[in-house]
């Protein structure tokens, strides 16, 4: 549900799971076929998990950051894995890059650089997201949702990122 004044974002477990579902279904109707889900952690495994179990694909994951002042709502330097965890050797072929959002851009655009250049067993590259912000400079091929007004997107398990153990203690102790 986006808030009145554009600003705010919430997204509920089913609203997440059906836009998942709506760009598996874009995905599907491209008639593009892919060897590989590459997935951006931590917000593209989520989206990555699930494709890759519609699609029946190899999931693969690499870590990235940049959200981590405030709370993880200040964008800051951003830092991209050496390497790709995979089941299968490494990445090759044509390969699905999916990442929750493109909010400014310069995550996905920096990936795809690198991808690209160091990584020549990749044949084709595209890219998926959930939603794309209007200030973002990096379109993907995939996009199910515009958000022009450039929302913060609370996502329905951002609870968890103020819980610690302790809090767990508290709540399930009998």
């Amino acid at each position: 549900m986006l808030t009145e004044d554009g600003k705010h974002l919430y997204v509920s477990y089913h609203e997440y799971d059906s836009l998942i579902e709506k760009l598996a279904l874009q995905i599907y109707r491209s008639g593009w076929e892919f060897d590989t889900i590459l997935c951006l952690a931590r917000g593209g495994m989520r989206p990555g998990d699930i494709l890759s179990r519609i699609f029946n694909k190899p999931l693969a994951i690499m870590s990235t950051s940049s959200y981590r002042a405030e709370a993880g709502t200040i964008q800051g330097h951003l830092d991209l894995a050496k390497y790709i965890t995979t089941p299968q050797g490494e990445v090759s072929g044509r390969v699905l890059l999916v990442d929750d959002l493109a909010d400014t851009g310069h995550t996905l655009a920096a990936v795809v650089k690198m991808l690209r250049e160091s990584y020549p067993p990749i044949t084709e590259l595209r890219t998926a997201v959930i939603w794309t912000k209007g200030i973002s400079t990096f379109r993907a091929e995939y996009s199910v949702e515009d958000l022009p007004t450039n929302p913060w997107i609370h996502q329905p398990f951002e609870n968890y990122d103020n819980t610690r153990p302790s809090d767990l203690e508290s709540k399930w102790s009998i």
